[in-house]
């Protein structure tokens, strides 16, 4: 049981609308809905670049309160109903989704219940264990998925990199069990530390684990530093694993991309070429996640060079489009970022002919691209 009272949360009320990827640079192949029903999380990993966003991710990071949306499956239903198409359920990208909490609230398995009784894919990202629960229920839906994030083979460092969160152990049996239950399952070494869990036979020997375990996939990249978290993420750093550590990251980390350091491209390249060529030798496919090089005065995405699927995740997940009260599957891959011909009659979806920068889709795009389902009778 979870002692509520030691666990500093804020219930509040969620009028957030759906959203897919912010607009900005972008590497993500396939549309997704963002779902974050938690604000803040236990888990407490030193890097994690939420802790850089404004509004309640300030509050949560600085006053150590963690927001519960308690509203927020009723809110995402009542947008759900207005609209004729959708896309992957994103559970969730900013937030442990499994943290303490949802064994009082249960707000995860809830939107997970409700995304597959309306047959919309879902997909998770966790550093817990996986509730068995969850596991009954996305095993139903054949696009539903479970991502993983181990950063190291050894429990002793991975203490070290964050507060809370399931054993190594526990996150190689999450694997076990989605893959024993027929689920795509990706792991992510996600992000790779320079000097701390970057040394070639532990990340070779984390690949070898996770494909022993049954995943499909690998997803990776390096820690990139929020300039606005800079200090305390050095300052960590210095804390756990010395001085000379963190002088090294300094010195690495010397390329600027917006608003965040990135380590060195040789660096990171050499990192990426090790992990390509092993997951070619053990027989899963490779993909990088939000990785970049400036070019020219560009900034390039490096998945081009690296990435082993068609998809970022290693899983082709069409659109879905409503048929009566259920979604069902378009005859497409989903890899909107790739896309030219959108064959699925929604034109601004189709990334693979814009050179400006990607704009974002918000919930009053979904309703504009319903009424366009609507007129062409896509299904």
């Amino acid at each position: 049981m979870v002692n509520k009272k030691k666990l500093m949360h804020i219930k509040i009320k969620s009028g957030k609308k759906i959203h897919n990827w912010y607009p900005g640079k972008r590497e993500c192949t396939s549309e997704r809905i963002l779902l974050n029903p938690y604000i803040g999380c236990e888990v407490g990993c030193f890097f994690c670049y939420a802790l850089s966003y404004p509004g309640n991710f300030q509050k949560a990071r600085k006053e150590k309160v963690i927001f519960v949306y308690e509203n927020f499956v009723e809110n995402l239903k009542e947008q759900i109903e207005k609209i004729n198409l959708a896309f992957c359920g994103y559970l969730s990208p900013i937030t442990e989704p499994f943290q303490s909490l949802e064994k009082i609230y249960h707000l995860s398995e809830k939107t997970i219940e409700l995304l597959i009784e309306k047959n919309i894919p879902v997909e998770f990202i966790t550093k817990e264990k996986v509730p068995d629960s969850v596991v009954e229920k996305i095993k139903t839906n054949q696009h539903s998925f479970g991502q993983v994030s181990i950063l190291t083979p050894y429990e002793e460092v991975r203490k070290k990199l964050m507060k809370k969160g399931a054993t190594t152990s526990q996150l190689f049996k999450n694997i076990e069990k989605l893959s024993k239950s027929g689920i795509h399952c990706v792991c992510r070494i996600d992000p790779i530390i320079p000097f701390i869990t970057d040394n070639k036979k532990d990340l070779i020997l984390l690949i070898k684990r996770a494909v022993d375990s049954g995943v499909n996939h690998i997803v990776a990249s390096v820690m990139d530093i929020p300039i606005a978290i800079k200090n305390d993420i050095l300052n960590y750093v210095q804390f756990k694993f010395g001085i000379d550590v963190r002088r090294k990251i300094e010195e690495l980390y010397c390329e600027k991309i917006g608003m965040w350091l990135n380590a060195d491209i040789n660096y990171r390249k050499n990192i990426f070429s090790l992990l390509r060529e092993n997951c070619d030798k053990f027989k899963v496919s490779f993909a990088l996640c939000m990785e970049y090089e400036k070019k020219n005065g560009k900034i390039i995405g490096l998945n081009k060079e690296f990435m082993s699927s068609n998809n970022c995740e290693g899983i082709d997940i069409p659109i879905y489009f409503r048929m009566d009260k259920k979604f069902c599957p378009y005859i497409c891959k989903g890899d909107c970022l790739k896309c030219k011909d959108a064959i699925c009659g929604i034109i601004e979806l189709a990334q693979g002919n814009r050179e400006d920068s990607f704009q974002g889709w918000d919930y009053y795009d979904y309703l504009k691209w319903s009424r366009i389902y609507k007129i062409k009778g896509l299904l």
